[in-house]
């Protein structure tokens, strides 16, 4: 493709996802199947320009006005990713003299707010959770995010997945935390793989792994995953449960949990059973009352933990919307509770870091609840192996009571889970 073609192709992709009226990777697929003709490094060249531009908007949009042409044609230039010598060909000599003057900046001189690219009201709470360690997570999440694989240990072993991946040239090194987990550099295309086509692997980032570990479910028991979504966490509970027992997988949309049939059928397992509910207190759920040994909570959020896959979420959420979430995700904890029997396990969790979607929510439903006891989820990960278990936790007495990860930290998206049983 000519420089020129593709600069405009950026400027465009640029346009339609800044209007925030949808998930920026939806936007991005749906590019790339109107216009077909676009071979894999132009895809990767328009997606990774459309997420930078999407890391650093606050940066990009201070330097803009200072050039000429559409904005969205002056945040693609200063997002674009590959060689400055590709780009520059393609750009007037205006635009060349803009670029350079914006290279020259340094980061030292500009204002917070063009260095954290984060809108102001999610500042403030990361930094009362982490005080020093701000910086250093806005400088991982303007990033981006590795590659994490689950091996499906109910049909491979990890180091067997491991030797078949670099037979074909990839290299997996083992997650340090989960004991299921390989982590890859780059983005190599895995769905064609064999051991892919095996069901041998999934992709899925090492912090879900651990998520899902929480539960400890056992073979032959009634477990339930309540928000199953796109079913990641499902699979890897069906695998601890050697597709014994009965798994509901329940989610809201019908829509999701059809794309989730095709890896079930590759997964092998036999346990888990897909159901659309309409909400929380849909009849299904209430046939199931008092019959369940583990119950799965992976609760609706504002996604705020997966900011270096998702940038655009930083834009696309705001303070209403987190206390609407918190509201949501009470109802959907306490119904989902009644289905435990005596003696079963609860895990909520989201995928975000702020505590009125975390901690808040946990510390409500214990005072709301005396029947159900907190459990050390330092405790239960440190019980199942996993290495500086009490490094990924933090909060109550112990230090350890819920898992709490951070991109900087832990290398895996940003975490939260509680853990309880019931008496």
């Amino acid at each position: 493709m000519h420089p020129k073609a593709l600069v405009d192709a950026c400027a465009e992709l640029v346009r339609l996802t800044l209007k925030f009226d949808h998930p920026a990777d939806a936007i991005v697929s749906r590019f790339f199947r109107d216009n077909r003709g676009l071979g894999p490094r132009e895809r990767a060249t328009l997606a990774e320009t459309v997420y930078t531009v999407l890391r650093k908007k606050l940066l990009f949009d201070h330097m803009a006005p200072s050039g000429s042409g559409p904005k969205e044609r002056r945040l693609a230039i200063l997002g674009f990713y590959g060689p400055g010598d590709f780009l520059r060909s393609a750009l007037t000599e205006q635009e060349i003299n803009w670029l350079d003057q914006c290279e020259k900046i340094s980061p030292a001189d500009l204002m917070d707010r063009h260095r954290h690219n984060l809108p102001e009201w999610l500042v403030q709470p990361l930094k009362d959770q982490l005080g020093d360690e701000f910086w250093p997570l806005v400088e991982n999440l303007n990033k981006g995010a590795g590659l994490d694989l689950r091996v499906n240990t109910f049909k491979a072993k990890r180091a067997d997945v491991q030797k078949a991946l670099a037979q074909s040239g990839i290299k997996a090194v083992n997650t340090p935390y989960s004991p299921w987990g390989l982590r890859i550099a780059g983005k190599p295309a895995l769905n064609k793989h064999e051991a892919f086509m095996r069901g041998e692997f999934e992709v899925q980032d090492e912090g879900s792994q651990l998520l899902s570990m929480l539960l400890d479910a056992k073979r032959g028991e009634m477990v339930v995953d309540f928000c199953a979504g796109a079913g990641g966490k499902t699979l890897a509970i069906g695998a601890a449960m050697r597709s014994t027992g009965r798994l509901y997988a329940f989610d809201t949309s019908a829509h999701r949990l059809d794309a989730f049939k095709s890896r079930l059928k590759r997964s092998g397992l036999s346990n888990v059973h897909p159901a659309a509910i309409a909400h929380e207190r849909d009849d299904r759920v209430k046939r199931l009352t008092g019959k369940m040994d583990r119950v799965l909570v992976d609760s609706p959020c504002t996604g705020l933990g997966t900011l270096r896959r998702n940038p655009d979420l930083k834009w696309r959420q705001n303070l209403q919307a987190v206390e609407e979430m918190a509201v949501k995700q009470a109802a959907i904890l306490q119904s989902a509770s009644r289905m435990l029997k005596s003696g079963g396990r609860l895990v909520y969790a989201t995928c975000s870091v702020l505590p009125q979607e975390n901690e808040a929510i946990a510390h409500a439903f214990t005072a709301a609840n005396a029947d159900f006891v907190p459990m050390d989820a330092g405790d239960v990960l440190t019980g199942l192996k996993v290495e500086q278990a009490a490094s990924l936790c933090s909060g109550g007495e112990s230090g350890h009571l819920y898992l709490r990860l951070w991109p900087h930290r832990h290398a895996t998206d940003g975490f939260f889970a509680a853990v309880w049983e019931k008496k």
